[in-house]
């Protein structure tokens, strides 16, 4: 299997035609299907469809296209660790998101790493927090913010901070209350809450097994952050999260958020990467940008109901490989 097998056939992926991708990668449309022919012979499986208007990834091809990519980005870190410049971090580092999480991070960390990591290039992936973990898990990503569900193990993690989950509903609903809400009475409520196994709703089940209460009373499963604001909104229920995902409804007052006491829920948010992935110097730079800007906006309030966990976080490394 050779470096160049691997981008023929993403470009072939992406292209969605074997002369397209021939073009892109400028190579002969006849080597580029030699090399595709040979890499399907080593793997014993083919890899596209042939179509009537160009091709698909088969099963197989899907199975092989995260480990493809993976390789290649691990084969560019490598690169860039021996190329970059003296006492600067060089590179790209794709970093994970959760969905509930984006409105609090995203952009302050745009910002913050434009301005201290001139020429690392950071791409950030939003998703649901049960997709980011095979994506860190196979290298397709270099950092993920994670939720410490107990089962993290795998990767190298550094705690951040603990977040508050409220009970978030619309401003107007008859049963919404005033003040903190018992946990009891919460999970009577008609509630909207992620599908298993993502967001809080794990944290949220094993709140009410633990106090020895009836599970939660949800009236829709919804895991998108943008059709759950939707459907408060509309009045079809509550919810269970930290305010930051729904803090411009919160300021505008079209949606209202009272504690969970006295029991307190939280979810506590981790930093992570691949214990057997080297990471690169732009990865590890990233990574200390990530604890100081996390531990400036709970300072400054800015994460709302986000508390560091300890005022002198270690720094987040080494990651080197294990095992």
């Amino acid at each position: 299997m050779e470096l160049r097998q691997l981008r023929y056939f993403l470009a072939i992926a992406e292209h969605g035609s074997f002369s397209k991708a021939a073009s892109a990668v400028f190579v002969a449309q006849s080597a580029l299907s030699q090399q595709l022919a040979q890499l399907e012979s080593e793997l014993g499986q083919p890899l596209f469809q042939r179509l009537p208007r160009g091709v698909e990834l088969t099963a197989a091809g899907r199975a092989f296209h995260p480990h493809a990519l993976a390789i290649l980005r691990q084969v560019e870190d490598a690169r860039q660790s021996v190329t970059q410049a003296e006492g600067e971090a060089v590179g790209k580092v794709i970093f994970g998101i959760p969905h509930s999480i984006s409105q609090a991070l995203a952009l302050p960390l745009l910002k913050a790493v434009r301005a201290a990591l001139p020429r690392v290039e950071l791409e950030l992936t939003e998703e649901l927090t049960g997709n980011l973990v095979p994506q860190l898990r196979t290298g397709l990503l270099h950092l993920a913010v994670l939720f410490d569900d107990g089962r993290l193990d795998e990767f190298r993690c550094h705690p951040l901070l603990d977040e508050a989950l409220l009970l978030i509903s619309p401003a107007d609903a008859p049963d919404a209350p005033s003040g903190p809400i018992g946990l009891r009475d919460a999970l009577r409520l008609p509630l909207i809450l992620p599908a298993q196994p993502h967001g809080v709703r794990p944290i949220v089940e094993a709140a009410a097994r633990q106090a020895g209460l009836a599970a939660p009373n949800v009236v829709a499963d919804i895991s998108s952050i943008s059709i759950l604001r939707t459907s408060l909104l509309a009045g079809l229920g509550h919810t269970l999260l930290p305010p930051m995902p729904m803090q411009r409804e919160l300021e505008r007052g079209e949606l209202r958020a009272v504690p969970i006491a006295p029991e307190h829920l939280s979810r506590r948010v981790m930093l992570c990467a691949s214990r057997h992935i080297p990471a690169s110097a732009a990865t590890l730079a990233v990574a200390r940008v990530v604890q100081t800007l996390v531990g400036e906006l709970c300072r400054d309030g800015s994460w709302r109901e986000g508390r560091l966990i300890a005022k002198e976080q270690a720094p987040f490394l080494d990651m080197r490989t294990e095992g």
